[in-house]
């Protein structure tokens, strides 16, 4: 993995990640947008996690962190470069951020449906906690 370059995302990195999504990414959400984006990164600017190989974007994670809670979304992983170790150093960098940050604990948003995403947090020490439900609301 030492051709793996991990760095933040910049605003001159959003057309490319939102197009990264589309091709790797279960699911949408009404944030995939560059006003979305955008927003996250005015707000913070080291919470978009991106993992490069050969200046090419393989996989992103945004490591979210508000003070009280450290929360991971996003990890996406290309396709044609999975079970390579990609995910692992995302989730790595995004821990190290929040330990840096003094979080204590990670909640991960997951599709129910996404098998494969269960086993790679699984295989991180993350479990599921079927006593909690995301209640939603769009505005």
């Amino acid at each position: 993995m030492s051709d793996l370059h991990i760095r933040c995302a910049t605003l001159s990195d959003i057309d490319a990640v939102l197009r990264f999504w589309r091709d790797a990414a279960e699911g949408t959400s009404i944030s995939d947008d560059h006003d979305g984006v955008t927003r996250l990164l005015a707000r913070d600017p080291e919470a978009l996690l991106l993992a490069e190989r050969d200046g090419v974007l393989t996989g992103t994670v945004i490591a979210g962190f508000d003070g009280w809670r450290c929360s991971a979304y996003r990890l996406a992983v290309h396709p044609g470069h999975r079970r390579q170790g990609i995910a692992t150093a995302l989730l790595e960098a995004a821990e190290e951020r929040f330990a840096a940050l003094g979080g204590r604990r990670v909640d991960a948003m997951v599709l129910e449906a996404n098998e494969q995403a269960h086993r790679t947090w699984a295989a991180r020490g993350y479990h599921r906690e079927d006593h909690w439900r995301r209640w939603v609301k769009a505005l």
